[in-house]
Protein backbone atom coordinates (compact mmCIF):
# COMPACT_ATOMS: atom_id res chain seq x y z
CA UNK A 1 0.00 0.00 0.00
CA UNK A 2 1.40 3.32 -1.02
CA UNK A 3 0.73 6.70 -1.59
CA UNK A 4 4.18 8.26 -3.48
CA UNK A 5 3.41 12.02 -2.94
CA UNK A 6 3.25 11.37 0.57
CA UNK A 7 6.28 9.75 0.86
CA UNK A 8 4.29 6.95 2.27
CA UNK A 9 3.93 2.46 2.22
CA UNK A 10 2.72 0.01 4.58
CA UNK A 11 3.01 -3.89 4.00
CA UNK A 12 0.00 -5.73 3.54
CA UNK A 13 -0.97 -9.08 5.86
CA UNK A 14 -1.73 -12.15 3.54
CA UNK A 15 -3.53 -15.01 5.60
CA UNK A 16 -3.88 -18.29 3.68
CA UNK A 17 -6.67 -20.42 4.31
CA UNK A 18 -4.79 -23.78 2.94
CA UNK A 19 -7.68 -24.16 0.38
CA UNK A 20 -6.62 -22.27 -2.26
CA UNK A 21 -8.41 -19.17 -0.99
CA UNK A 22 -6.20 -16.10 0.81
CA UNK A 23 -7.31 -12.49 2.40
CA UNK A 24 -5.29 -9.96 2.15
CA UNK A 25 -5.54 -7.04 4.29
CA UNK A 26 -4.23 -3.53 4.56
CA UNK A 27 -4.28 -1.33 7.28
CA UNK A 28 -5.35 2.97 6.23
CA UNK A 29 -2.18 3.97 8.88
CA UNK A 30 -2.57 7.50 7.01
CA UNK A 31 -5.23 10.06 5.19
CA UNK A 32 -5.12 10.75 1.14
CA UNK A 33 -4.67 8.82 -2.20
CA UNK A 34 -3.55 5.60 -1.52
CA UNK A 35 -2.72 2.98 -4.33
CA UNK A 36 -2.76 -0.93 -3.50
CA UNK A 37 -0.88 -3.47 -5.05
CA UNK A 38 -0.49 -7.27 -4.89
CA UNK A 39 2.14 -8.62 -6.42
CA UNK A 40 1.99 -12.65 -7.48
CA UNK A 41 5.88 -13.57 -6.23
CA UNK A 42 5.93 -17.26 -7.50
CA UNK A 43 2.68 -20.34 -8.09
CA UNK A 44 2.74 -23.08 -5.80
CA UNK A 45 4.71 -25.43 -8.42
CA UNK A 46 7.06 -22.74 -8.53
CA UNK A 47 7.91 -22.62 -4.70
CA UNK A 48 7.64 -26.89 -4.05
CA UNK A 49 10.14 -26.37 -6.89
CA UNK A 50 12.26 -24.09 -4.87
CA UNK A 51 12.22 -25.45 -1.77
CA UNK A 52 12.91 -28.75 -3.50
CA UNK A 53 16.09 -27.75 -5.17
CA UNK A 54 17.64 -26.09 -1.88
CA UNK A 55 17.56 -28.80 0.25
CA UNK A 56 18.70 -31.23 -2.37
CA UNK A 57 22.26 -30.25 -2.50
CA UNK A 58 25.41 -28.06 -0.48
CA UNK A 59 27.17 -27.64 -4.13
CA UNK A 60 25.76 -24.65 -5.04
CA UNK A 61 28.03 -22.45 -4.31
CA UNK A 62 32.38 -23.56 -4.28
CA UNK A 63 34.46 -22.94 -1.46
CA UNK A 64 38.23 -22.17 -2.12
CA UNK A 65 40.74 -22.24 1.11
CA UNK A 66 43.86 -20.44 0.52
CA UNK A 67 46.34 -22.21 2.81
CA UNK A 68 49.95 -20.28 3.30
CA UNK A 69 52.99 -21.33 4.49
CA UNK A 70 55.88 -18.42 4.71
CA UNK A 71 56.34 -17.43 1.12
CA UNK A 72 54.21 -20.28 -0.76
CA UNK A 73 50.42 -20.49 -0.68
CA UNK A 74 47.78 -22.64 -2.45
CA UNK A 75 43.94 -22.77 -2.67
CA UNK A 76 42.04 -26.01 -2.32
CA UNK A 77 38.67 -26.81 -2.33
CA UNK A 78 36.08 -26.38 0.51
CA UNK A 79 32.65 -26.65 1.54
CA UNK A 80 30.32 -27.70 4.27
CA UNK A 81 30.39 -31.28 3.00
CA UNK A 82 32.45 -32.32 0.60
CA UNK A 83 32.62 -35.39 -1.55
CA UNK A 84 35.89 -36.02 -1.91
CA UNK A 85 38.25 -39.21 -1.64
CA UNK A 86 41.36 -36.92 -0.63
CA UNK A 87 42.51 -36.42 3.07
CA UNK A 88 40.75 -33.73 4.49
CA UNK A 89 41.02 -30.85 6.76
CA UNK A 90 38.19 -30.80 9.42
CA UNK A 91 37.01 -27.68 11.21
CA UNK A 92 34.30 -28.67 13.81
CA UNK A 93 33.03 -27.17 16.35
CA UNK A 94 31.11 -29.96 18.32
CA UNK A 95 29.14 -28.25 21.33
CA UNK A 96 27.25 -26.43 18.71
CA UNK A 97 27.31 -29.37 15.70
CA UNK A 98 29.05 -27.17 12.97
CA UNK A 99 31.35 -28.49 10.26
CA UNK A 100 33.66 -27.04 7.85
CA UNK A 101 35.96 -29.05 5.73
CA UNK A 102 38.56 -27.88 3.33
CA UNK A 103 40.99 -30.85 1.11
CA UNK A 104 44.24 -31.08 2.71
CA UNK A 105 47.69 -29.64 0.94
CA UNK A 106 50.27 -31.29 0.48
CA UNK A 107 52.84 -30.36 2.70
CA UNK A 108 50.46 -27.80 4.80
CA UNK A 109 49.11 -28.39 8.49
CA UNK A 110 45.36 -27.58 8.01
CA UNK A 111 46.24 -24.89 10.48
CA UNK A 112 47.75 -22.62 7.67
CA UNK A 113 44.41 -21.87 6.18
CA UNK A 114 44.26 -18.07 6.23
CA UNK A 115 41.49 -16.76 3.78
CA UNK A 116 38.76 -17.62 1.92
CA UNK A 117 36.30 -17.31 -1.79
CA UNK A 118 33.81 -18.40 -3.09
CA UNK A 119 31.91 -18.37 -6.11
CA UNK A 120 28.48 -19.78 -7.64
CA UNK A 121 29.01 -23.23 -9.23
CA UNK A 122 27.17 -24.31 -12.76
CA UNK A 123 24.41 -26.38 -11.49
CA UNK A 124 20.86 -26.43 -10.92
CA UNK A 125 18.25 -28.82 -9.41
CA UNK A 126 15.22 -27.28 -11.42
CA UNK A 127 14.21 -29.35 -14.33
CA UNK A 128 13.50 -27.22 -17.89
CA UNK A 129 9.92 -27.53 -16.95
CA UNK A 130 10.64 -25.71 -13.44
CA UNK A 131 12.83 -23.31 -14.80
CA UNK A 132 10.48 -21.66 -17.33
CA UNK A 133 8.12 -20.76 -14.07
CA UNK A 134 11.19 -18.19 -13.30
CA UNK A 135 11.14 -16.06 -16.34
CA UNK A 136 11.67 -12.60 -15.95
CA UNK A 137 7.39 -11.92 -17.08
CA UNK A 138 6.47 -14.64 -14.68
CA UNK A 139 8.20 -13.10 -11.31
CA UNK A 140 6.06 -10.53 -9.50
CA UNK A 141 2.96 -10.25 -11.66
CA UNK A 142 0.94 -7.45 -10.68
CA UNK A 143 -2.80 -8.80 -10.04
CA UNK A 144 -4.64 -5.26 -8.63
CA UNK A 145 -4.10 -3.87 -12.49
CA UNK A 146 -7.44 -2.30 -12.90
CA UNK A 147 -7.75 -0.71 -9.28
CA UNK A 148 -8.00 2.91 -9.14
CA UNK A 149 -6.78 4.75 -6.04
CA UNK A 150 -8.57 5.01 -2.50
CA UNK A 151 -8.88 8.27 -1.05
CA UNK A 152 -8.60 7.71 2.81
CA UNK A 153 -10.29 10.23 4.87
CA UNK A 154 -9.65 11.19 8.38
CA UNK A 155 -10.66 8.78 11.34
CA UNK A 156 -11.58 10.72 14.35
CA UNK A 157 -10.25 7.75 17.08
CA UNK A 158 -6.68 8.44 17.72
CA UNK A 159 -4.62 5.63 18.97
CA UNK A 160 -2.04 7.09 20.62
CA UNK A 161 1.04 4.97 22.11
CA UNK A 162 2.21 5.56 25.20
CA UNK A 163 4.46 2.91 26.14
CA UNK A 164 8.23 3.38 24.85
CA UNK A 165 9.53 0.97 22.67
CA UNK A 166 11.96 -1.45 24.48
CA UNK A 167 13.09 -4.92 23.68
CA UNK A 168 10.71 -7.88 24.63
CA UNK A 169 7.44 -6.57 23.19
CA UNK A 170 5.41 -8.64 20.55
CA UNK A 171 5.55 -7.18 17.41
CA UNK A 172 2.85 -7.34 14.99
CA UNK A 173 2.35 -7.62 11.22
CA UNK A 174 2.79 -4.92 9.86
CA UNK A 175 5.04 -3.59 12.48
CA UNK A 176 5.20 -0.35 11.14
CA UNK A 177 4.57 2.26 8.58
CA UNK A 178 6.77 5.12 6.47
CA UNK A 179 4.86 8.61 6.41
CA UNK A 180 7.15 11.31 4.52
CA UNK A 181 10.09 8.67 4.73
CA UNK A 182 10.23 8.11 8.29
CA UNK A 183 9.50 4.64 9.60
CA UNK A 184 6.58 5.25 12.43
CA UNK A 185 6.23 1.91 14.50
CA UNK A 186 2.10 0.49 15.43
CA UNK A 187 3.60 -0.78 18.52
CA UNK A 188 5.46 1.51 20.83
CA UNK A 189 6.43 5.16 20.94
CA UNK A 190 8.65 6.27 19.17
CA UNK A 191 11.13 9.08 20.09
CA UNK A 192 12.46 10.90 17.24
CA UNK A 193 16.20 11.49 18.70
CA UNK A 194 17.92 14.59 18.06
CA UNK A 195 22.13 14.95 18.04
CA UNK A 196 22.30 15.38 21.86
CA UNK A 197 19.79 12.35 22.60
CA UNK A 198 21.80 10.23 20.69
CA UNK A 199 25.20 11.23 22.03
CA UNK A 200 24.04 10.74 25.36
CA UNK A 201 22.88 7.80 24.81
CA UNK A 202 25.81 6.60 23.12
CA UNK A 203 28.35 7.79 26.17
CA UNK A 204 29.99 4.35 27.74
CA UNK A 205 28.60 2.05 25.06
CA UNK A 206 29.50 -1.33 23.34
CA UNK A 207 27.80 -1.98 20.37
CA UNK A 208 28.24 -5.18 18.92
CA UNK A 209 27.02 -5.48 15.42
CA UNK A 210 27.32 -9.39 14.18
CA UNK A 211 26.33 -10.63 11.03
CA UNK A 212 26.56 -9.28 7.03
CA UNK A 213 26.91 -6.78 4.63
CA UNK A 214 23.44 -5.38 5.67
CA UNK A 215 24.58 -4.69 9.04
CA UNK A 216 27.83 -3.52 7.85
CA UNK A 217 25.84 -0.30 6.67
CA UNK A 218 25.14 0.19 10.10
CA UNK A 219 28.89 1.21 10.75
CA UNK A 220 29.13 3.10 7.41
CA UNK A 221 26.40 5.17 8.14
CA UNK A 222 26.69 5.97 11.55
CA UNK A 223 30.14 7.88 11.55
CA UNK A 224 27.36 10.29 9.62
CA UNK A 225 24.67 9.87 12.50
CA UNK A 226 27.46 11.14 14.65
CA UNK A 227 30.43 13.27 13.73
CA UNK A 228 32.51 12.01 16.98
CA UNK A 229 32.75 8.29 15.83
CA UNK A 230 36.01 7.54 14.35
CA UNK A 231 36.99 4.33 12.63
CA UNK A 232 40.14 2.62 14.14
CA UNK A 233 42.67 0.56 11.91
CA UNK A 234 43.28 -2.62 12.57
CA UNK A 235 45.75 -3.27 10.09
CA UNK A 236 43.28 -5.93 8.09
CA UNK A 237 42.07 -5.42 4.73
CA UNK A 238 39.26 -5.86 2.42
CA UNK A 239 35.45 -4.75 2.65
CA UNK A 240 34.58 -8.16 5.21
CA UNK A 241 37.49 -7.21 7.93
CA UNK A 242 36.08 -6.27 11.71
CA UNK A 243 35.28 -2.19 11.57
CA UNK A 244 35.79 -0.68 14.73
CA UNK A 245 34.21 3.18 15.00
CA UNK A 246 35.34 4.77 18.54
CA UNK A 247 34.72 7.91 20.23
CA UNK A 248 37.02 7.83 23.23
CA UNK A 249 36.23 11.20 24.58
CA UNK A 250 32.61 9.38 25.40
CA UNK A 251 33.79 5.91 25.59
CA UNK A 252 32.15 4.59 22.40
CA UNK A 253 32.77 1.81 20.78
CA UNK A 254 31.18 0.09 18.14
CA UNK A 255 32.08 -2.45 15.67
CA UNK A 256 31.20 -4.82 13.08
CA UNK A 257 32.09 -8.06 12.62
CA UNK A 258 30.71 -10.93 9.50
CA UNK A 259 29.26 -14.20 10.49
CA UNK A 260 31.28 -17.22 9.57
CA UNK A 261 30.66 -19.96 7.11
CA UNK A 262 28.06 -20.15 4.71
CA UNK A 263 29.79 -16.64 3.87
CA UNK A 264 29.70 -16.23 -0.11
CA UNK A 265 31.30 -13.67 -1.77
CA UNK A 266 34.37 -13.39 -4.96
CA UNK A 267 36.17 -11.11 -2.41
CA UNK A 268 39.11 -13.48 -0.47
CA UNK A 269 38.16 -12.71 3.09
CA UNK A 270 40.34 -13.48 6.30
CA UNK A 271 39.59 -16.36 8.55
CA UNK A 272 42.28 -15.37 11.05
CA UNK A 273 39.93 -13.95 13.56
CA UNK A 274 36.45 -16.00 12.07
CA UNK A 275 34.37 -17.70 14.31
CA UNK A 276 30.57 -18.39 14.38
CA UNK A 277 27.83 -16.03 16.01
CA UNK A 278 27.39 -17.89 19.17
CA UNK A 279 31.07 -18.34 20.51
CA UNK A 280 31.04 -14.41 19.61
CA UNK A 281 28.20 -14.26 21.60
CA UNK A 282 29.97 -16.49 24.39
CA UNK A 283 33.28 -13.80 24.53
CA UNK A 284 30.63 -11.03 25.55
CA UNK A 285 30.80 -10.35 29.62
CA UNK A 286 28.05 -8.04 28.75
CA UNK A 287 26.52 -5.09 31.11
CA UNK A 288 23.68 -2.51 30.97
CA UNK A 289 25.86 -0.42 28.32
CA UNK A 290 26.31 -2.87 26.03
CA UNK A 291 24.39 -4.09 22.70
CA UNK A 292 24.59 -6.65 20.61
CA UNK A 293 22.60 -6.21 16.89
CA UNK A 294 22.43 -9.52 15.37
CA UNK A 295 21.77 -10.38 11.62
CA UNK A 296 22.02 -13.59 8.98
CA UNK A 297 20.17 -14.93 5.93
CA UNK A 298 21.18 -13.61 2.76
CA UNK A 299 24.17 -15.96 3.03
CA UNK A 300 22.51 -19.01 3.56
CA UNK A 301 19.84 -18.88 1.13
CA UNK A 302 21.59 -21.06 -1.49
CA UNK A 303 22.02 -24.17 1.33
CA UNK A 304 19.67 -26.05 2.60
CA UNK A 305 17.44 -24.72 5.63
CA UNK A 306 19.52 -27.47 8.21
CA UNK A 307 22.36 -24.76 8.16
CA UNK A 308 19.92 -22.05 8.71
CA UNK A 309 17.84 -23.62 11.61
CA UNK A 310 21.30 -24.94 13.54
CA UNK A 311 22.25 -21.18 13.13
CA UNK A 312 19.85 -19.97 14.22
CA UNK A 313 19.12 -22.23 16.98
CA UNK A 314 22.45 -22.36 18.46
CA UNK A 315 22.85 -18.27 18.31
CA UNK A 316 19.33 -18.10 20.69
CA UNK A 317 21.40 -21.18 23.23
CA UNK A 318 24.28 -18.49 23.05
CA UNK A 319 21.62 -15.38 23.59
CA UNK A 320 20.43 -17.62 26.89
CA UNK A 321 23.61 -17.85 28.27
CA UNK A 322 24.36 -14.56 27.90
CA UNK A 323 20.96 -13.60 29.58
CA UNK A 324 22.16 -15.82 32.45
CA UNK A 325 25.40 -13.59 33.50
CA UNK A 326 24.08 -10.45 32.35
CA UNK A 327 20.22 -10.19 31.94
CA UNK A 328 20.63 -6.18 31.21
CA UNK A 329 22.61 -6.86 27.97
CA UNK A 330 20.00 -5.30 25.31
CA UNK A 331 19.78 -8.10 22.38
CA UNK A 332 18.08 -6.77 19.12
CA UNK A 333 17.41 -9.01 16.01
CA UNK A 334 17.71 -7.30 12.70
CA UNK A 335 15.42 -9.64 10.43
CA UNK A 336 16.38 -10.53 7.00
CA UNK A 337 15.34 -7.78 4.20
CA UNK A 338 13.77 -8.23 0.65
CA UNK A 339 16.47 -7.90 -1.97
CA UNK A 340 16.13 -7.86 -5.93
CA UNK A 341 13.20 -9.69 -7.69
CA UNK A 342 15.12 -10.60 -10.62
CA UNK A 343 18.20 -12.04 -9.87
CA UNK A 344 19.17 -15.94 -9.43
CA UNK A 345 15.99 -17.32 -7.55
CA UNK A 346 17.17 -20.54 -7.10
CA UNK A 347 20.32 -19.64 -5.10
CA UNK A 348 19.12 -16.65 -3.67
CA UNK A 349 15.56 -15.38 -4.31
CA UNK A 350 12.95 -13.69 -1.62
CA UNK A 351 11.21 -17.17 -1.35
CA UNK A 352 14.05 -18.68 0.82
CA UNK A 353 14.39 -15.22 2.54
CA UNK A 354 10.94 -15.44 3.33
CA UNK A 355 10.69 -19.05 4.79
CA UNK A 356 14.02 -17.54 7.31
CA UNK A 357 12.22 -14.92 8.03
CA UNK A 358 9.52 -16.57 9.56
CA UNK A 359 11.72 -19.00 10.69
CA UNK A 360 13.83 -16.67 12.68
CA UNK A 361 10.90 -14.82 14.42
CA UNK A 362 9.44 -18.11 15.78
CA UNK A 363 12.89 -18.99 16.89
CA UNK A 364 13.62 -15.66 19.25
CA UNK A 365 9.69 -14.62 19.86
CA UNK A 366 9.86 -15.73 23.20
CA UNK A 367 13.05 -14.09 24.32
CA UNK A 368 13.35 -10.49 25.74
CA UNK A 369 14.70 -9.25 22.67
CA UNK A 370 14.47 -6.35 20.20
CA UNK A 371 13.49 -6.94 16.41
CA UNK A 372 13.99 -4.46 13.54
CA UNK A 373 11.66 -6.31 10.71
CA UNK A 374 13.74 -5.23 8.15
CA UNK A 375 11.83 -7.65 5.94
CA UNK A 376 8.34 -5.73 6.56
CA UNK A 377 10.53 -2.19 6.22
CA UNK A 378 11.68 -3.07 2.87
CA UNK A 379 8.43 -3.88 1.35
CA UNK A 380 6.63 -0.61 3.07
CA UNK A 381 9.77 1.35 1.22
CA UNK A 382 9.75 -0.43 -2.13
CA UNK A 383 13.28 -1.59 -1.55
CA UNK A 384 13.96 -4.53 -4.32
CA UNK A 385 17.53 -4.21 -3.59
CA UNK A 386 20.15 -6.57 -1.16
CA UNK A 387 21.52 -3.17 0.02
CA UNK A 388 18.48 -1.13 0.85
CA UNK A 389 19.67 2.85 0.72
CA UNK A 390 20.77 5.32 3.32
CA UNK A 391 17.29 6.69 4.27
CA UNK A 392 16.26 2.72 5.60
CA UNK A 393 19.14 2.03 7.24
CA UNK A 394 18.87 5.40 9.07
CA UNK A 395 15.56 4.47 10.54
CA UNK A 396 16.54 0.86 11.09
CA UNK A 397 19.28 2.75 13.27
CA UNK A 398 16.18 4.94 14.75
CA UNK A 399 14.68 1.70 15.95
CA UNK A 400 17.80 0.46 16.81
CA UNK A 401 18.36 3.59 19.48
CA UNK A 402 14.61 3.72 20.08
CA UNK A 403 15.87 0.24 21.74
CA UNK A 404 18.64 1.13 23.60
CA UNK A 405 18.66 4.53 24.75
Amino acid sequence: MSSPALKAGAAGKVTDFNNGTYLVSFTLFWEGQVSLSLLFIHPSEGVSALWRARNQGYDKVIFKGKFVNVTSHVFTECGLTLNSSAELCKYLDDRDQEAFYCVKPQHMPCEALTHMTTRNREISYLTVHEKSLFHRSKVGVEMMKDLKHIDVSRCNKSENMTEKCQVGMKIPVPSGYTLQGRWITTFCNQIQLDTTKINGCLKGKLIYLLGDSTLRQWIYYLPKLVKTLKFFDLHETGIFKKHVLLDAERHTQIQWKKHSYPFVTLQLYSLIDDDYMPREIDRLPGDKNTAIVISFGQHFRPFPIDIFLRRAINVRKAIERLFLRSPATKVIIKTENIREMHIDTERFGDFHGYIQYLTMKDIFKDLNVGVIDAWDMTIAYGTNTIHPPDHVIGNQINMFLNYIC
